[in-house]
Order: C-alpha cells, then structure tokens, then sequence
C-alpha cells in the first residue's frame, strides 16, 4: 500500500477515531499543540446517523447528560449540544450499513467538549437510537467542509480552536 501523503518526521493525530467511524482527523508535529486540542476546551462535533426517527425528548437526554459505561463503571456525560438534522448526504460508505428495509433512520448532531470511548455511540445508544454512521465533522475552529476520504488539506495552525 502507497503513502497517501509525504508527512514531516514526527507527524501524530490529535485524538482518534474507532474503525467503523469516519471523517476529521487533524495532524501535527506540536506537542503542545496536541494538548490544547484534547483538552476539554475545545468542541469536538459528530453527525450520526441513528436507528429510527431520534425524538426530542431523546435529544434533551442527550444534552442534559446521559449514563453510559466507562472503564467498567457508570458515567454521566456532560452537557452538551445536541439537535436534529437534515440528512447531511455523504458519499456512500464502501461498506454498506444497511438498507431502507430495516426501517427509518434520521441524523443528529453532537458537540462535545470531553471525549471518552465511543462515548457518541454509547449516548445515542442510552437514549434509544444506537448510532449506525458516525462522522466527525468540526474540531474547535476546523471543519471537514468538502474533504473527501483519504484527501489531506495542509493548514498553518489551529490555533483559535
């Protein structure tokens, strides 16, 4: 397999995503830089795609904080923004998630400032609407606006996220 790009020694990703999400990943070669973004100070925003029509009383769960398990214990998530949205019409995944047969599915939007594992699954999970695609679209400042999977925009800094 190729190099998809030609990254500066010392290159690392600022936070991760699991293998069966996508979207936003930001490099860098500045520690610090790392740090700031992981810290709780900076929004992290997901659009998922969930089983059924998500209510809004399952979106003022997910805002006010939900339970859900971490490190073997139960864990409040803290509020955060939560809202419906329009289908946000990505391209099609190379592996498909389900067809329409299975019933209707609809989107929403999740900004975090905390970031625990699988934490957006486990909370539309929580409030009955497990999460079928998840995309990270925006850290602090950065949006993923029209990248496509695989393609690297270089940026200058990040700073004002």
């Amino acid at each position: 397999m190729g190099e998809l790009y030609d990254f500066p020694p010392g290159t690392m990703a600022i936070g991760r995503l699991d293998e069966d999400s996508e979207g936003l990943i930001i490099l860098t070669t500045n520690g610090m830089m790392s740090e700031v973004v992981r810290s709780k100070k900076v929004e992290k925003e997901y659009y998922a795609q969930v089983d059924g029509i998500i209510t809004q009383e399952a979106i003022e769960q997910l805002q006010n904080g939900v339970l859900i398990g971490f490190k073997g214990t139960k864990y409040k998530t803290k509020k955060c923004q939560a809202k419906w949205i329009d289908d946000p019409n990505f391209l099609a995944r190379s592996q498909k998630i389900r067809d329409e047969r299975h019933g209707p599915t609809s989107w929403v939007s999740i900004t975090l400032t905390e970031g625990k594992f699988r934490q957006v699954r486990k909370m539309t999970s929580a409030v009955g609407f497990p999460t079928l695609r998840l995309v990270r679209v925006r850290i602090g400042n950065f949006n993923l606006g029209d990248l496509q999977s695989g393609e690297v925009k270089e940026i200058d800094s990040v700073l004002g996220v």
